[in-house]
């Protein structure tokens, strides 16, 4: 078991601030959107489609009328916090594949698949550096991402510390380049797109792609997160 592990109410409470409907008690569905992210999640790393008739028997159960509604807050949450998007593949069927949003292949690096997927992290950080001039000094990238509850020196239970992924892990992988400002000093230091970055994605596709998540569900990232370590070490 992961010395990362968090409590489940973090999730759930996370969960409360996109669960905005009304059709059913607050509490049952906080329950059931986790339950549902915790295993698309599952079939995502597995590599596995699944269906609307196995959510509704494996994770609704007796509440299968509501899965349109537990089905779109679930997705969304896999979008923002995860960088998982979820494909109908089959209409007809309603058979649905998991794939990571934009084309990002950042996630199919990791070792035998066991981590948790970060792109959701990435976009928000490509888009960070978008909004900067194309060179975000890291002041301005440590102070957003803080605001998120993923601070430098604190080891996040999705991200790691995010100092080793943001400068040497996604640096390594050609997703950010990380420089020093010239002529600098002291010296400070700045972020850019890499060439893997432009080569998967474009700014056109990360501002559209941000223009379609719900904007107020960022409040719930860093609570969200939390429960994702639980859901990692279940399945380890």
């Amino acid at each position: 078991m992961s010395e990362l592990n968090k409590p489940e109410e973090d999730f759930q409470d996370a969960v409360s601030s996109l669960a905005t409907g009304e059709s059913l008690p607050k509490e049952a569905l906080k329950r059931m959107i986790t339950s549902l992210v915790k295993f698309l999640l599952i079939k995502y790393r597995a590599k596995e489609l699944t269906s609307q008739a196995e959510i509704q028997n494996k994770v609704l159960r007796d509440n299968q009328e509501y899965f349109p509604e537990v089905f779109s807050q679930a997705s969304q949450c896999l979008q923002l916090v995860f960088g998982v998007e979820v494909k109908e593949v089959d209409p007809r069927e309603h058979i649905y594949i998991m794939a990571p949003i934009l084309g990002l292949t950042c996630d199919a690096m990791l070792s035998s698949g066991q981590s948790i997927p970060k792109a959701g992290l990435l976009v928000l950080v490509l888009n960070l550096i978008m909004r900067n001039g194309d060179r975000a000094p890291e002041e301005k990238v440590w102070g957003a991402l803080s605001r998120l509850g993923v601070c430098v020196g604190s080891v996040h239970c999705v991200f790691g510390e995010p100092r080793m992924l943001l400068t040497h892990a996604w640096v390594q992988e050609g997703y950010l380049e990380y420089r020093q400002v010239p002529y600098s000093h002291p010296a400070r230091y700045e972020f850019l797109w890499g060439p893997r970055a432009y080569a998967e994605t474009s700014k056109w596709e990360i501002m559209a792609f941000l223009l379609r998540v719900n904007q107020g569900a960022l409040r719930a990232f860093p609570l969200q997160s939390a429960e994702a370590s639980r859901e990692e070490d279940e399945t380890a």
